[in-house]
């Protein structure tokens, strides 16, 4: 992979890494968990290039209890993989216990992690995701019983600031996580009605960080770059970055971070063929995931067509092939008709990608912002309702 040599941080020392429970991390970063993007082939292919805590696709703990195939598929780790983290959603605090139950005594994860995060309709009109804060009492006792299931399996907490700007949840759930014996929080710092738009609010995770005392507070939104994660540690003072969409098509940004936080001053600037090799990687080891079905992986890696080849000469007619590569063969042949020896093309390469959305009002269960606290038949609703698929 080319590099080149960055200008120095000002007063930048090496970091001293991070601790999540008994599991020790040389670099202070996780990989969000991404549904449908985040499987044991990305997750390898980012390993290759960084180090890490690299968390898998959201496993939904309905369906993990029930053993659902694809559920038990996607809490599959490749043998490379350690430590193992596993990511659940839920919403009855019965169903998520009894799902870390199962992962704790299959040995099936060495790190567990709640999502309290996501503003994905679908989980929040089920009162999933972002929303379930509101319910403080009903997060509580999910993350309470979560935390005594996962015994010496260190849990964590992934959440938003809030459903909006006027029902704010953070700072209260930040505190009952924290009493409840979490190994550390992470703040994605945008409320579930701004989606992924718009600026994160880093403001919010210095707030959070002065609030927790006993566990690492991990900052999330708008790293897009090694010189932004160095900057959110400086600026917020929390212990540690969770990078979600900036990695998307750039695997290596794991390397521009572990650098940086060793104090080096390196940057990955990969040529077309560099970032063709790395393009090529993630779909062979796709079709490791999906046990050999070819086709398959080939659909899946489509999507990534665009973030790969972001800022690079690629025509659209080629990127329109790439696109709707079929197999590993006709990849090659595209592949090949590149001219490898372009040089990196510098910001046109960076900077945001993935789709950002627009703010917009969040889908809720009906009367859900009523009240703070979680009646009788919420919670037989909330039961009936929980998802039964995984990987968001």
């Amino acid at each position: 992979m080319s590099t080149t040599t960055v200008p120095e941080p000002v007063g930048v020392a090496p970091h001293p890494g991070l601790s999540i429970g008994p599991i020790d991390v040389a670099s202070p970063v996780v990989l969000a968990p991404m549904a449908g993007i985040t499987n044991t082939a990305f997750r390898r292919l980012c390993r290759e290039y960084g180090a890490g805590l690299y968390v898998s696709e959201m496993i939904t703990s309905r369906a993990l209890v029930e053993r659902t195939p694809e559920s038990m598929r996607l809490i599959q780790h490749h043998e490379s993989e350690t430590p193992r983290s596993i990511q659940l959603y839920g919403v009855e605090p019965n169903t998520v216990a009894e799902a870390v139950t199962m992962l704790v005594a299959e040995d099936r994860a060495d790190h567990i992690d709640l999502n309290f995060g996501c503003p994905v309709p679908k989980v929040t009109r089920k009162g999933g995701g972002a929303a379930l804060p509101w319910k403080l009492g009903l997060f509580r006792e999910i993350v309470e019983r979560a935390v005594k299931a996962a015994g010496d399996i260190p849990l964590t907490v992934k959440m938003r600031k809030g459903i909006d700007s006027d029902h704010l949840t953070y700072l209260e759930a930040g505190r009952a996580a924290e009493g409840a014996g979490v190994s550390s929080i992470a703040l994605h710092a945008r409320t579930a009605s701004e989606f992924y738009s718009g600026h994160a609010d880093w403001s919010a995770i210095a707030t959070l960080k002065d609030t927790i005392t006993s566990v690492p507070v991990l900052g999330n939104g708008d790293i897009w770059s090694a010189g932004d994660a160095l900057r959110m540690v400086d600026e917020t003072g929390c212990d540690g970055v969770v990078v979600g969409r900036g990695c998307l098509g750039r695997p290596w940004l794991f390397g521009d971070l572990a650098a940086a936080f060793r104090g080096e001053s390196s940057k990955a600037e990969p040529t077309l063929g560099e970032v063709a090799q790395a393009f090529k990687r993630h779909a062979e080891l796709l079709v490791e995931f999906f046990q050999g079905e070819e086709d398959r992986a080939c659909r899946d890696i489509r999507k990534h067509v665009a973030w790969y080849f972001k800022g690079y000469p690629v025509g659209g007619d080629l990127r329109a092939d790439l696109a709707m590569v079929e197999s590993l063969a006709q990849l090659d042949d595209l592949l090949g008709t590149l001219d490898g020896d372009q040089a990196y093309p510098g910001e046109a390469a960076e900077g945001p990608r993935g789709r950002a959305g627009s703010p917009k009002r969040p889908s809720l269960p009906d009367r859900w912002l009523e009240s703070r606290e979680l009646d009788d038949a919420f919670r037989v609703e909330l039961a009936a309702a929980e998802l039964h698929h995984s990987g968001g």
